[in-house]
């Protein structure tokens, strides 16, 4: 079996390519930029008993994107599993949204997953079974000031996960996402402590989740344990009301 993990060098997607791993996964480590945390991820794989290949793709690119998967044809024959997770977060208040930084979160954060999606439903339809995750954020469905860009792509990764469903649902694929809330990973690092403390007062289970309770979720979302199961937006929030 092989997956593939975007956005894997760090944070959610790390978690996600070392608990696929675990699970018998052989990974293709999708990343844009840090060659070092990218090896590092391989490295971890590979210390577990699996295969593991960095690839070096920006995932709003198609042209990258659709070499980035010959190359991982090439070097693992098939793919099982897509999990899309790279994406941007560039946080500002509606009269402070600049055009460069729209363009980029539209384009990552939606045309990456498309591109991602199209390439792996092509590979996965000749065999009528894959599986596609997509990361998308509570913020999709919760309103938390300074995210309008964010929580707007975020919104079309749940409408596109609903639509592909039924895509591809008659080729034995299922597309499904996890929304997570306030999880422990380099994104918390930018808000202000004072907020961290307002937004943890406002999750019942009492803390925010981690990396690793996103990815058991997105792995079980890859089992067949969960092969009846499509079109939907599992939340990881704790509970969280905003």
């Amino acid at each position: 079996m092989v997956a593939l993990v975007t956005g894997a060098s760090r944070g959610i997607g790390k978690a996600c390519a070392l608990k696929l791993a675990e699970d018998g996964y052989d990974v293709a480590v999708n990343y844009n930029s840090n060659d070092a945390k990218a090896a590092e991820t391989v490295a971890e794989i590979e210390a577990l008993g699996r295969k593991a290949k960095a690839f070096k793709a920006n995932t709003a690119d198609l042209t990258a994107v659709q070499g980035m998967f010959r190359e991982i044809q090439k070097e693992f024959g098939q793919l099982d599993v897509l999990v899309n997770n790279a994406g941007v977060v560039d946080d500002a208040y509606l009269l402070m949204i600049n055009e460069d930084s729209l363009s980029r979160s539209l384009n990552i954060n939606i045309k990456g997953y498309f591109h991602c999606a199209q390439q792996a439903a092509l590979k996965m339809m000749s065999k009528k079974h894959g599986k596609i995750v997509n990361v998308s954020s509570v913020s999709s469905i919760l309103a938390v000031e300074g995210q309008g860009v964010y929580s707007a792509t975020k919104g079309a990764v749940n409408s596109m996960t609903a639509t592909l469903a039924k895509e591809l649902a008659p080729r034995g694929i299922t597309v499904n996402a996890v929304a997570p809330g306030f999880i422990e990973t380099e994104m918390l690092d930018a808000i202000p402590e004072e907020k961290l403390t307002e937004y943890n007062k406002s999750i019942p289970v009492g803390h925010f989740g981690t990396a690793k309770d996103v990815a058991n979720v997105v792995a079980a979302l890859c089992s067949p344990a969960f092969d009846y199961v499509t079109g939907q937006v599992i939340v990881l929030d704790g509970g969280l009301s905003l």
